[in-house]
């Protein structure tokens, strides 16, 4: 079956992918700022909108011989050396009219930190939930300017809860992956305090900023107050004399 020509649109290409996705029935939910900008109305706010290049998916690795039959259907060109070598965990095609690629994580995002993300493809139906948004954009060591953009879109428009109901970032999701990992918690910690040191450059407007913030604080005292797992406390016993995350290069190496 094939599906036409992907759209120059790449908001319009990714509800194309996800139709077409439903219709075989594999299961592809949006990571990233994509994601991102399918929830949050300030994305295109003056000092927070940015440019999306790629298109960012998590999938099930056992739908992965689906996947590899659906991309070329939707005309996209598989990179079939990276899907030989990484294919039991990421697979990448090319839309080459539009240069563009797509990125696809089986099972699991994995770069600085690793979040398991199988028991959570089914919350949202174009997505990861908001709270795993929120941990792979704050998951990165050396912290960017676009994560910081896209972390403070999802505070800023989100009210924060205990589960993962609609459009609630679930601070119960974040603490808990935080309790149970030293190095996940030592990064998001990190991050969250350079989001509040960040915020007042993006000129939100007093309230927002304001409400933002608390936002923030909350998410970082909840962290700290989360009991912690026996392997967190062990592994904090050695702090930061070891490296606590992956370096992206050796990602996929």
């Amino acid at each position: 079956m094939a599906y036409g020509k992907p759209s120059a649109d790449i908001v319009e290409e990714t509800e194309r992918i996800l139709k077409a996705s439903r219709e075989k029935g594999i299961s592809l939910r949006l990571l990233g700022g994509l994601a991102i900008r399918l929830h949050c109305p300030s994305a295109t706010h003056r000092s927070l909108k940015r440019k999306y290049p790629d298109i960012d998916w998590v999938g099930l690795r056992k739908h992965d011989k689906q996947i590899e039959k659906l991309f070329p259907e939707l005309n996209y060109v598989p990179n079939k050396l990276f899907n030989a070598i990484h294919g039991h965990e990421r697979l990448q095609f090319g839309d080459l009219e539009n240069e563009r690629l797509v990125d696809i994580m089986l099972d699991k995002f994995k770069m600085c930190h690793a979040l398991d993300l199988r028991d959570r493809l089914g919350i949202d139906e174009r997505t990861v939930p908001l709270a795993d948004l929120l941990l792979t954009k704050l998951q990165v060591v050396e912290l960017n300017e676009k994560d910081v953009r896209d972390s403070i879109t999802l505070f800023k428009d989100h009210a924060l809860g205990e589960t993962d109901a609609p459009e609630a970032i679930s601070v119960s999701r974040v603490s808990k992956v935080c309790s149970k990992d030293w190095g996940w918690c030592k990064t998001m910690t990190i991050n969250l305090e350079k989001l509040l040191e960040l915020l007042p450059s993006y000129k939100l407007g007093k309230k927002d900023e304001d409400e933002t913030r608390e936002k923030i604080k909350t998410v970082l005292k909840r962290i700290e107050k989360e009991p912690k797992s026996i392997m967190w406390k062990m592994r904090g016993l050695i702090g930061e004399r070891k490296r606590w995350w992956f370096p992206v290069e050796e990602v996929l190496r």
